[in-house]
């Protein structure tokens, strides 16, 4: 079931995933839709099969910039360091 939703859904021309959030982190990575620089300039150009790939990649960089928001950074809210 899971791969036939897959095959459906390449049926359909895939659109960008940027959320209008155009910043760039340390990393090089849109804080937005984390794509690289050459992933949002070059999107036009991508088969769908690459622009299926570069989404994956996009989906694997959240989660971990999510795990690392949540993962054991004991240090101070900095505004509670004003108190």
């Amino acid at each position: 079931m899971k791969n036939e939703l897959r095959d459906q859904l390449q049926l359909f021309t895939i659109e960008s995933p940027c959320i209008g959030i155009c910043e760039v982190n340390n990393r090089g990575y849109c804080k937005g839709c984390f794509r690289s620089r050459d992933e949002r300039f070059y999107w036009h150009r991508l088969s769908d099969a690459d622009k299926s790939k570069v989404i994956r990649l996009c989906q694997r960089r959240k989660r971990r910039k999510q795990s690392q928001s949540k993962g054991g950074d004991d240090s101070p809210s900095p505004n509670l360091s004003l108190f």
